[in-house]
């Protein structure tokens, strides 16, 4: 097995690097194992609907990066005290994919001579005491398989909590929503169960895993990175990817003004607004003049089929609400607020 050196914190060129590989393996190839970690980011997987997942304003105001994985399950949280794995290998035989608990049995092998008693437990579930301190996931494609993994060393679980906390009621999807399970800091187990032993750091884990699983290092040339590069362009750092890729979903916002209610429910398709409508006890103080064309007045079902079509974006509706008169459709609004209230929030 060949240990691929990768000191990128960039979680869109960690993602493209995982399956960069993935393709490079042949048969007879030994395979590759990697250690890697992200700058603040959480990662949802490959079927997820990214807004149900995401606490946008949270994410937004502490500038943690939003990515999606090529792997299935549930959303992650990244920071500088989790450490994350990858094993790539060609498959032998035809057949199901590896359990689990047997491809991610040299991480519990490691971490059990740390003196962390993890067991793999449920679906793909790494746990210590009754607490999830690792969430694993896996693909295939043709006999190439890929099998990774987030390890929760010393990571932040306050701002984890806080980042992946989304209103359930607030959208309908089709997309498969992460199990919360309690998790835990394997730092923290070890302090109280063995006070006597040095703080557990990622560091000390990253030696232990690659104590328990020898192999030599490759260290990526030129070629690597530019091709990598080119592919987290092109995909993994794109609105497309992280956000269209969503499967179809509902949004329903509802909130009371001084001068009424207002409902607005959003069905989106592949990132886009396809049918856009507006409820509440709001007034209308008549049709309104457009502000792009003074010869044509507008009602709120103008203003619902101009959302037709639109990314689900600030960048591309704010133009679109720009282009109407919204305190006369809407009597009494501060256009702003009610612009910001309209908006996405990411």
């Amino acid at each position: 097995m060949y240990w691929i050196v990768n000191h990128s914190l960039d979680p869109a060129f960690n993602l493209a690097l995982e399956e960069y590989f993935l393709g490079r393996i042949e048969p007879g190839h030994p395979g590759y194992a990697i250690l890697w970690q992200n700058s603040p980011a959480i990662v949802v997987g490959r079927f997820q609907n990214t807004r149900q997942e995401v606490n946008a304003d949270f994410v937004r105001e502490r500038g943690i990066s939003v990515v999606r994985r090529m792997t299935g399950g549930g959303s992650v949280y990244h920071d500088a005290g989790t450490l994350n794995y990858t094993f790539i290998h060609h498959l032998d035989k035809e057949g199901a994919l590896p359990a689990f608990s047997e491809a991610g049995k040299p991480i519990a092998e490691a971490l059990q001579k740390l003196g962390l008693p993890v067991t793999f437990s449920g679906r793909n579930d790494l746990m210590l005491d009754g607490l999830k301190v690792a969430g694993v996931a896996h693909c295939r494609r043709g006999m190439r398989y890929l099998h990774h993994g987030c390890i929760l060393v010393n990571s932040n679980l306050d701002v984890l909590s806080q980042a992946l906390n989304v209103d359930p009621a607030k959208y309908k999807s089709k997309g498969v929503a992460s199990v919360r399970s309690r998790v835990g800091n394997l730092a923290e187990y070890l302090a109280v169960h063995s006070p006597d032993l040095p703080p557990l750091t990622v560091q000390r884990v990253r030696d232990a895993i690659m104590e328990h699983r020898s192999g030599d290092e490759y260290r990526m040339n030129a070629a690597d990175f530019v091709a990598i590069t080119r592919l987290r362009d092109a995909k993994y750092s794109t609105w497309d990817w992280t956000y269209g890729a969503s499967p179809p979903f509902t949004e329903r916002k509802a909130q009371r003004f001084p001068w009424g209610k207002v409902e607005v429910s959003y069905d989106i398709r592949q990132g886009s607004v396809v049918e856009c409508h507006f409820y509440g006890d709001f007034f209308m103080a008549g049709p309104g003049k457009s502000l792009t064309d003074e010869a044509s007045s507008c009602e709120i079902y103008d203003l619902e089929e101009a959302m037709r079509g639109v990314p689900y974006t600030n960048e591309a509706l704010s133009p679109v609400l720009d282009r109407f008169p919204l305190h006369l459709l809407f009597s009494g609004c501060d256009p702003d607020e009610l612009k910001a209230f309209l908006l996405p929030g990411r």
